[in-house]
C-alpha cells in the first residue's frame, strides 16, 4: 500500500471580504449630498446664490446711497471706472474715480459725460453716508465704500432721476430675491397639503379639489396677474404691498405641486407597508407623515427649487409692467422699466445691468435643480 507523502502544509490565505460600501448605511439626504458635492455646475450656483442672498442681506450696508438719494446733476451719468493709476501714469495705493462733469455733444447737442482726470477721488472703506437700521436692529449711517462729498461714486452709472443704479440694484434684490422663497413656501404647503389630502382620500372630495384646480389653471396668468392686482387699492403701504403680492404668487403657483403630490400619494398609498401600517392601527396624519411624505420628499425638494426662477421672473414681470412693486420702493423689475423704451437702452445700455442680475439668478437656481434632480437618486450610475 503506496502512502502519499505530506511534504507540508499548504497556507490557505484568508479570503478577504469585498470593502461594503457605506451606501446602504447611509441616510436618504446623506445620499443626497454626496452625490450634490460631484455636481460641479450645482456647487457653483449655490456658491452664487449664497453671495446674492448675502448681499441683498445686507443691501443697506453694501449700498453706498439709499433709495431716496438722488442728484439732478448726474441724471442718466455712465459707469465711472475704478482706476489705480492717474493721467501722468502714477500708481495709487488706493483706487480713486474721476470726477463726472457734463457737457454738450457737439453733433447731437445731447448731454454727455466726461470724466475730469485732473480731480480725483479716493475710494474708501466703512464711510459714512445715509443713516438706515441695519438688519432692523440699530440705526447706524456707515456704508461699505464710498467716496468723500462732493464727489460721487456710480459703479452700474444712474437711471433717469439721477440715482445710482449699483444701490438700487442691491436694494431691489431685497424684494427680488424674498418675493420667491416666501412665495413657493406657501404653495409648497398649500400644494402638499391640498394635494395630499385629494389622493390620499380620494373620491368625492378629490373630485372637488381636481375640478378648483383645473377652473384655476384654466385662466391665463397673465391676465390672472392683473385681475388680482388690480384688486389691490394704489395707495397701500409697501409692505403691505408686498404681502399682496406674496399672496398672489401663492394662489397662483400651488395647484401644480398639488397635481404632483396627488400622483404620489395615489401609487404609494396601496404599498404593503402603508397597509401594514393600516392594519396595526395607525393614524392617517401618521401614515402620512411618517410613510408617505419621506417617499417623495427628495422630488419635492427639487420641484420647490425649480419653481422659485419661475416666482422671480413673475415678479419681475409684474413689477416690469407696473403691477407689482411700485417707486419709491424698488425691485429689479422697477429697475427695468426704464428699459421699455428703446431709445433708453441704445443711448443708456448700463440701465439693463438689472436684466443680468435677473439671468444669472434664474439660470443658478435651475442648474441647482438639476443637480439636485441627479442627487435625488444617488444609485443611478
Amino acid at each position: 500500500m503506496k502512502t502519499i507523502p505530506i511534504v507540508g502544509r499548504q497556507k490557505i490565505a484568508p479570503v478577504k471580504e469585498a470593502p461594503k460600501s457605506d451606501l446602504s448605511h447611509s441616510s436618504q439626504w446623506r445620499l443626497m449630498y454626496r452625490r450634490l458635492k460631484k455636481h460641479k455646475l450645482a456647487r457653483i450656483s449655490l456658491a452664487i446664490l449664497a453671495c446674492f442672498y448675502v448681499a441683498a442681506l445686507f443691501a443697506q450696508f453694501i449700498a453706498p446711497y439709499g433709495l431716496q438719494s438722488y442728484d439732478s446733476k448726474y441724471v442718466n451719468a455712465p459707469p465711472v471706472k475704478v482706476s489705480f493709476k492717474d493721467a501722468d501714469g502714477q500708481f495709487h495705493l488706493r483706487p480713486f474715480v474721476n470726477e463726472l462733469k457734463s457737457g454738450r455733444d457737439p453733433v447731437t447737442l445731447r448731454k454727455i459725460f466726461v470724466q475730469d482726470e485732473n480731480v480725483r477721488h479716493p475710494v474708501r472703506f466703512f464711510v459714512e453716508g445715509e443713516t438706515y437700521r441695519f438688519l432692523g436692529l440699530f440705526s447706524t449711517n456707515i456704508h461699505l465704500f464710498g467716496v468723500d462729498a462732493p464727489g460721487r461714486i456710480f459703479l452700474f452709472g444712474t437711471d433717469g432721476m439721477g440715482r445710482d443704479l449699483l444701490s438700487r440694484v442691491f436694494l431691489g434684490s431685497q424684494v427680488s430675491l424674498s418675493i420667491p422663497l416666501i412665495g413657493v413656501s406657501i404653495s409648497f404647503v398649500l400644494g402638499l397639503f391640498i394635494g395630499g389630502v385629494s389622493g390620499y382620500f380620494g373620491g368625492w372630495l378629490d373630485s372637488i379639489i381636481q375640478r378648483s384646480i383645473e377652473i384655476i389653471r384654466s385662466f391665463p396668468t397673465l391676465p390672472l396677474w392683473m385681475a388680482l392686482s388690480a384688486a389691490i387699492p394704489a395707495r397701500v403701504p409697501i409692505v403691505t404691498m408686498y404681502l399682496y403680492i406674496v399672496i398672489i404668487f401663492a394662489f397662483i403657483g400651488w395647484t401644480e405641486l398639488a397635481r404632483v403630490a396627488r400622483g404620489k400619494f395615489i401609487s404609494l398609498k396601496n404599498e404593503e407597508y402603508v397597509l401594514a401600517a393600516k392594519i396595526a392601527g395607525v393614524s392617517d396624519a401618521k401614515i402620512i407623515i411618517r410613510h408617505l411624505l419621506p417617499g417623495f420628499i427628495s422630488y419635492l425638494v427639487v420641484a420647490t427649487t425649480l419653481a422659485i426662477p419661475g416666482m422671480i421672473l413673475g415678479e419681475t414681470a409684474m413689477s416690469f409692467l407696473g403691477l407689482g412693486i411700485r417707486s419709491p420702493a424698488t425691485s429689479w423689475g422697477v429697475l427695468l422699466q426704464e428699459a421699455q423704451q428703446i431709445e433708453n437702452v441704445a443711448l443708456y445700455p448700463w440701465k439693463l445691468i438689472p436684466l443680468g442680475f435677473v439671468i444669472v439668478t434664474v439660470l443658478t437656481f435651475n442648474f441647482l435643480g438639476d443637480g439636485l434632480r441627479d442627487a435625488a437618486d444617488p444609485y443611478k450610475k
